[in-house]
């Protein structure tokens, strides 16, 4: 998987078309706001209502969209995503099926989308046929947790090829080196985890998640969007974030609660979703 560090930097140098993620979080920023990525399992409750939830999402305000392709082993998902994915698969949903309803969100939204899976799914598909699938259906980013910055010189080379933003993630207690490293790499935006261990709804964060922020940030030198995610459930977290610096929001479990909850009301889902939504993308617009 790994070739020199010499084609890392020419594939992050060269020339491409412009990412519909960049493009987006552009335009959120010259708005005087801050993004909102809302995470969406694909097939989750079932392969057909996971669509209008994942447009009620976007209606209420969500600017970028994540689907996660459930895999049957999501060691940095906490509960609540990890049963999720394990319905979804028992749905019948694979990465094809994933990609298609990627394909019919795009179609009804034109959203910028990222996927978010584990490398064991992108090995088994082959990385090139695995990027070549999601870029025709309409995925425009791909965050794989456990893809190593050490292995990733195939993947990056790939990705490049097929104009996929290609998006780490770095933790609380990544060392300066490595974080610069990382962000010389990443594509779209560097994806912050705020807290140690998994996903999940948290109920406060502690000052290393603040610190963390202001130490990334300052180490990226503006190379890319700074999101934070991992625990973000409330308005009050997400000031919290965007006053220590981050420039996007990543909410996902807090979303998958709501649908966890609906008991098949799927109004009621919907309406829940959307709510949300509109509370988190509220609280990313600068104060007057």
């Amino acid at each position: 998987m790994s070739s020199s560090s010499s084609s890392r930097s020419s594939n992050n140098n060269s020339s491409r078309k412009e990412n519909p993620i960049d493009v987006r979080l552009r335009e959120v920023m010259a708005r005087g706001e801050y993004a909102l990525i809302g995470y969406m399992v694909a097939g989750y409750p079932d392969e057909h209502t996971c669509l209008d939830l994942a447009l009620a999402m976007i209606d209420g305000g969500v600017d970028i969209l994540e689907i996660g392709i459930p895999f049957s082993d999501p060691i940095a998902d906490g509960p609540t995503i990890q049963r999720a994915s394990y319905i979804a698969l028992s749905n019948g949903i694979t990465p094809r099926k994933a990609f298609d309803i990627a394909r019919r969100i795009k179609d009804a939204s034109n959203t910028p989308l990222v996927a978010m899976t584990y490398y064991n799914i992108v090995y088994r598909l082959g990385v090139e046929r695995f990027m070549s699938m999601a870029r025709e259906h309409g995925i425009d980013g791909l965050i794989v947790p456990d893809l190593t910055y050490e292995e990733a010189d195939d993947v990056i080379r790939v990705a490049h090829i097929h104009g996929m933003d290609l998006i780490f993630l770095v933790a609380p207690n990544t060392s300066d080196e490595r974080i610069n490293m990382i962000a010389g790499v990443s594509k779209g935006f560097l994806y912050l985890v705020s807290v140690y261990g998994t996903t999940g709804e948290r109920d406060r964060f502690y000052e290393y998640t603040t610190n963390a922020i202001r130490r990334v940030k300052g180490l990226m030198m503006g190379r890319v969007p700074l999101a934070v995610g991992f625990g973000i459930s409330r308005k009050e977290h997400v000031r919290l974030m965007i006053d220590a610096g981050a420039d996007a929001i990543v909410v996902g479990s807090a979303f998958i609660n709501i649908i966890e909850k609906g008991n098949n009301d799927k109004d009621g889902m919907l309406k829940g979703i959307r709510q949300l939504a509109y509370e988190l993308k509220q609280a990313t617009k600068r104060l007057a």
